[in-house]
């Protein structure tokens, strides 16, 4: 939903459509593409040269973004975009310690993680894995389908925002496990639904299994959604439902009650 609380999709008669450009050209840089020259950055968002040149110039100015030449590339200032978002919701004082209890009861990493579209943003992690393989970071952007956080998450939707999500899905094979029949996910994401958490072996990345769990608001919505993950060979997922799950839940259930105390998170979550 966007800010006016219409659906994707509808624009309110007050849509600032060279504001909505200015944000799209932002979120077109990614590790696979840090910096780009103005015709690649305009092919990735949709726009004409002309429109995405006069975003980047504003931009630049703004200071969210430096060019070396012909190419453009992201300024720290972009930063700070995200950081008011992350201590008003106090990230850092609720979720974080929940994140590392789990980290130091069971190693490796955890998460949370809300819906947004058919992707999962992170808006909290703690790790301890040093090894080279897709990273969780605060603010990191992954397809729900190939995320154990995805599948929880597309559990907790009713059924025709279930059927709207996956209508609008491209599933993309990220690995060769990767699961991209729809009808296959709907069955999985039923599954999480009837179980009540989710497990994924290698499908966002080789050498990750992780569980999730979903993080409910007060009305019993599902809002929200907290992970454990770790190196697949060395954990299965029957090992992590038998030893991680009831700790998860605990910490989600947590997590949810301290959400009401919190404005800002409150309003986040329950705008989902």
């Amino acid at each position: 939903m966007d800010g006016g609380g219409k659906m994707d999709g509808e624009r309110p008669a007050e849509f600032v459509e060279a504001l909505a450009k200015g944000l799209a050209v932002l979120e077109c840089f990614d590790a696979a593409h840090p910096d780009m020259t103005l015709s690649e950055i305009a092919r990735r968002v949709g726009l004409s040269p002309a429109a995405a040149r006069r975003s980047l110039i504003t931009l630049g100015a703004l200071g969210y973004v430096g060019q070396n030449g012909k190419r453009f590339h992201l300024r720290p200032k972009v930063m700070s975009l995200g950081s008011g978002f992350y201590f008003a919701a106090r990230i850092d004082e609720l979720l974080l310690p929940e994140l590392r209890q789990i980290v130091e009861a069971h190693g490796d990493a955890a998460s949370v993680a809300m819906l947004d579209g058919t992707d999962v943003i992170y808006i909290a992690h703690h790790s301890t894995q040093r090894a080279r393989r897709a990273t969780a970071v605060v603010g990191a952007r992954y397809p729900a389908h190939a995320t154990s956080l995805g599948r929880v998450l597309l559990a907790g939707l009713p059924e025709d925002e279930l059927d709207r999500r996956l209508s609008g899905m491209t599933p993309v094979a990220l690995t060769s496990r990767t699961l991209t029949d729809k009808a296959a996910l709907r069955h999985v994401v039923q599954e999480a639904r009837a179980a009540g958490f989710a497990t994924t072996v290698d499908q966002l990345d080789y050498g990750i299994t992780a569980l999730a769990v979903p993080i409910r608001c007060a009305e019993g919505h599902v809002v929200a959604a907290l992970n454990s993950s770790g190196y697949s060979g060395m954990v299965t997922p029957a090992q992590m439902v038998e030893g991680r799950l009831a700790d998860l839940r605990a910490a989600a259930s947590r997590i949810g009650a301290a959400a009401g105390r919190v404005p800002a998170l409150s309003a986040v979550f329950n705008a989902v």
